[in-house]
């Protein structure tokens, strides 16, 4: 599957397509069977309280990887992505409800790095409840 965004196309500020990421407990034990993690912060309420958490957190891969689909549904091509790295500033509370928590992705092409291996930049934006959960989200991207 190739990029079907192509580099000569591409310019310095133009945003990706947003996205809406519902959480809720159901997700994240799902997650936790996909991932191998049963840190009981991810289901338990009470054990994610007594260790001071304000309730269950979502899983910080799963954060992480729910934010790069912006990346990947805007190039077309997962395979397309050639770097990306986080950092982890807030968790996603995850309250035990039908609405769970959202997780909100916006991001925007930040530089065109090689013209030769047709790379961009991407910064992403990742917020929950109102709060920055990852910092310095940031993407490297082969187009077509």
């Amino acid at each position: 599957m190739a990029a079907k965004v192509r580099y000569d196309e591409v310019e310095a500020g133009a945003e990706l397509p947003s996205l809406t990421i519902p959480v809720t407990r159901a997700t994240l034990v799902r997650y936790a069977g996909a991932s191998g993690d049963f840190n009981p912060i991810h289901w338990n309420e009470r054990f994610a309280k007594e260790v001071g958490l304000p309730d269950v957190i979502a899983h910080g891969m799963f954060t992480m990887a729910s934010a790069a689909r912006v990346v990947t549904d805007w190039v077309g091509d997962p395979g397309a992505l050639v770097e990306y790295g986080v950092r982890f500033t807030k968790p996603v509370v995850v309250p035990n409800d039908d609405n769970g928590a959202l997780i909100e992705v916006s991001g925007k092409v930040a530089a065109k790095l090689d013209d030769e291996a047709r790379t961009v930049r991407v910064d992403l934006t990742v917020t929950a409840a109102g709060q920055k959960v990852l910092g310095q989200s940031r993407a490297v991207v082969r187009l077509g």
